[in-house]
């Protein structure tokens, strides 16, 4: 091979075939599917090598070995969500695929490990920079980890106990919508003054990114995706389109890939780290996801025994903790740590001296819900039908699937694991002693599923979407929801009475209209700002907005500062109260837009909005401040100002934080970013930095049945070696809302193809 790199690979069957195409995605083609998951293994860790090792690390407790003995208490964190049960059951819970595909993937990436043994050369700079080598994996690693998954609802639980306690249950109705409309009850034996914040600190530290102390488990994530039926697009063919937003990282999260086999000719996205893809087509079958909000955990709260904090009170008696000791390696030497688990789940807090423990309960801990790997099941499904069937066994996290396939078949099917709350809703902690259990999970088939709708389309981006026939009401999956901003802009544009191509998809994707930026400057009032200059400047600018976030608009920089800066402050101050955290934009939009439909059906108590003063004044007021903090941030004369200017993306390496010195590699940018937190193009952004942290890496649209004119798009690139040219040969295509096209057909391959290598056995 010309660069060097080994052909030769341990455990192949027959001689495989990889093409990587301009873009850096690597097209494979094997003699089976065996082979084409080693292959796989081995093409994800020559180009994420490092990604890979920091994913298995991170996940299973090894950290500290690397960065030090002050993060031995977040390698203990990550042990305790460690899945602990029988592994053959794990297996068998995916599908007769499963075991056999990580095996040979994970033989991939050993294969490549063992490469660069043989020539360190091929190592990438990171783990020179640390002095460590990539340690080899095993198969049950892959099933073993799940704290890299999104899930919910514990903050919210801890939040809303706190919230109950210090102010009512008024300012909680306030503070965070509950979809649909429950009334809140508080489980009989919870004492909410056993809830704080710090109780999810170590929940924190293993779901978080790698730190010595607990931080947020996560920004807002989550995705968009639409498929459209032929009698609604351009060319009479469906159209699938899927943008999932996750915390934006370097390298990506995502990685793109083509696998082509007897079994099946799959094109797509996946994790790098997983077998298959989850997101993209197999030549019958177009398929997307997005997260369905499902309320996965609950917080158990139990009473220790008075003289014995391994004991807890479960029923007329006392139970014992399973306790287990595991040794976190060190550069000097071992460490050993203590694991605590209940019969609910690992403990995440004692307090002895208090009588007070707690633990997790999570389906995400069952067998069968490492994130993603269910994908595997539909990589040959022959049509939609098929598809919906495949997607049985899919457990975490919860999913809006999406598909169209060739016969012009379109759907939604909702999936995931479901818990049966036969007492209680899960909105709240509850007591560990017995009284508050799962029974059991909801059947696949007891879950919404649309397939041909009358309209011709479906869109989700993670907002309340269950059937308002009532249907979903045997099935409460949860009360809880992503803003329903995104959703209200895809249903506007999809709902018109155009046809769909993939061009136009491509622009709603990146579309940068913010509907809560349009309604809340149509209740403006009319007046010139009553003489005050930085309020007169303040309205003409957001008069004549066509409310996009665009890079250079001086009215989207005043807008974010004053919704998120004076206005919202001045509204918690004097309307909402000084809040716990995670309050939600809607909370503000209800008493700027009463009864507007951005705000929702939202039941709040009229005393508690009527203490602010007039709103017409508030609103003018806070603009007039808003002004002025946009002069002294970003100049006197408005003509300056831009959104870019506060709102960038820069990309920034793991190792970042760990690092001393400065490597040009552990970042890519910072760049004018457009977007914001409420559009369909999202980009939330860090309110201290203005950094994006999260958006769409990955983009797809699918033309269904012409698949070469399918497009798609990663950021910054496909390679995470800075060495290589595809480590950030993306960026720019993406800031500027591009795509290139998504090609599997073996011409459209062979005319693109950047370079090619053949590996034996």
């Amino acid at each position: 091979m010309a660069d060097g790199t080994p052909s030769h690979i341990p455990g192949l069957a027959q001689p495989v075939t990889i093409r990587t195409d301009r873009w850096g995605v690597p097209h494979i083609e094997a003699s089976s599917a065996d082979d084409a998951f080693l292959a796989q293994g081995w093409v994800a860790a020559r180009d994420r090598l490092f990604q890979l090792d920091w994913w298995r690390r991170r996940g299973l407790g090894r950290t500290a070995e690397v960065l030090g003995a002050d993060y031995v208490e977040r390698d203990r964190a990550a042990r305790l969500f460690l899945y602990r049960g029988d592994i053959d059951e794990e297996w068998a819970a995916y599908g007769p695929r499963a075991r056999s595909a990580v095996t040979r993937f994970v033989a991939g990436v050993n294969a490549w490990i063992a490469a660069t043994v043989r020539d360190p050369g091929l190592l990438p700079p990171e783990f020179t920079e640390f002095g460590y080598r990539p340690a080899l994996w095993e198969s049950e690693d892959v099933v073993r980890l799940r704290s890299h998954g999104l899930y919910g609802n514990l903050e919210q639980e801890v939040a809303r106990a706190v919230t109950l306690r210090e102010f009512g249950a008024e300012v909680e109705d306030l503070r965070r919508r509950r979809e649909p409309a429950v009334p809140l009850s508080v489980p009989e034996g919870l004492d909410l003054a056993t809830v704080d914040p710090h109780v999810l600190d170590t929940y924190r530290l293993a779901m978080g990114p790698v730190a010595t102390h607990p931080m947020p488990t996560r920004t807002l994530e989550g995705s968009n995706n639409w498929v459209v039926a032929g009698g609604r697009t351009t060319s009479g063919r469906p159209l699938l389109a899927n943008d999932p937003h996750r915390a934006m990282s370097l390298p990506s999260l995502r990685y793109l890939v083509h696998l082509k086999c007897p079994e099946f000719d799959v094109i797509g996205a996946g994790e790098p780290a997983l077998p298959g893809i989850s997101i993209g087509h197999n030549g019958a079958v177009a398929f997307g996801l997005t997260i369905w909000a499902v309320d996965q955990e609950d917080l158990y709260v139990y009473e220790l025994h008075p003289d014995d904090d391994s004991r807890y009170r479960y029923g007329d008696g006392w139970e014992s903790m399973e306790v287990t000791h595991e040794r976190i390696p060190l550069a000097d030497g071992d460490r050993e740590v203590e694991l605590r688990f209940t019969r609910h789940g690992p403990v995440i807090h004692s307090d002895p001296t208090c009588g007070i423990a707690h633990a997790v309960r999570a389906a995400w801990l069952e067998p069968g819900t490492a994130p993603y790997l269910a994908s595997l099941n539909y990589l040959d499904a022959v049509d939609g039908a098929a598809f919906a069937s495949s997607l049985d066994p899919w457990r975490a996290p919860g999913v809006n699937h999406v598909f169209a396939d060739v016969d012009g078949r379109i759907g939604w099917c909702p999936r995931a694991l479901v818990p049966v709350r036969p007492n209680w809703d899960g909105l709240l902690p509850v007591p560990g002693d017995g009284r508050y259990e799962w029974a059991g999970f909801r059947e696949a088939r007891e879950l919404p599923t649309v397939v041909n709708p009358a309209k011709g389309w479906v869109a989700t981006a993670n907002e309340m979407n269950l059937p308002d026939d009532g249907s979903w009401a045997p099935v409460p999956v949860s009360y809880e929801w992503y803003p329903p901003f995104r959703a209200q802009r895809l249903h506007e544009v999809l709902g018109a009475d155009t046809r769909c191509d993939v061009a136009g998809s491509v622009a709603l994707q990146n579309d940068d209209l913010s509907v809560v930026a349009r309604s809340v400057c149509s209740v403006l009032p009319a007046g010139g700002g009553d003489g005050d200059p930085d309020i007169g400047a303040g309205l003409a600018l957001l008069r004549g907005w066509d409310h996009r976030m665009v890079i250079d608009s001086a009215a989207a920089a005043l807008f974010e500062t004053w919704l998120r800066g004076p206005l919202r402050e001045r509204l918690y101050r004097d309307a909402l109260r000084p809040l716990v955290p995670h309050h939600r934009l809607e909370a503000a939009l209800a008493w700027v837009l009463p009864g507007d439909s951005l705000s929702g059906d939202m039941t709040v108590q009229t005393e508690l909005l009527n203490t602010c003063e007039d709103r017409t004044r508030v609103l003018l007021e806070t603009l007039g401040l808003a002004v002025r903090q946009c002069r002294k941030r970003l100049g006197n004369d408005p003509a300056t100002w831009s959104w870019g200017r506060l709102n960038t993306s820069l990309l920034q390496h793991p190792l970042s934080p760990h690092v001393e010195g400065d490597l040009p590699w552990l970042r890519v940018g910072p760049r004018p970013k457009g977007g914001g937190p409420e559009t369909v193009g999202v980009a939330v952004r860090d309110p201290k930095t203005g950094v994006q942290t999260t958006g769409a890496s990955v983009r797809f649209v699918v033309d269904v049945g012409n698949w070469d004119a399918s497009v798609a798009i990663n950021t910054p690139g496909q390679s995470g070696d800075p060495r290589s040219s595809h480590y950030d040969d993306l960026y720019d295509l993406w800031l500027a809302g591009e795509v290139f096209p998504l090609l599997s057909s073996p011409e459209a391959v062979r005319a693109h193809t950047e370079s090619s290598e053949v590996l034996h056995p």
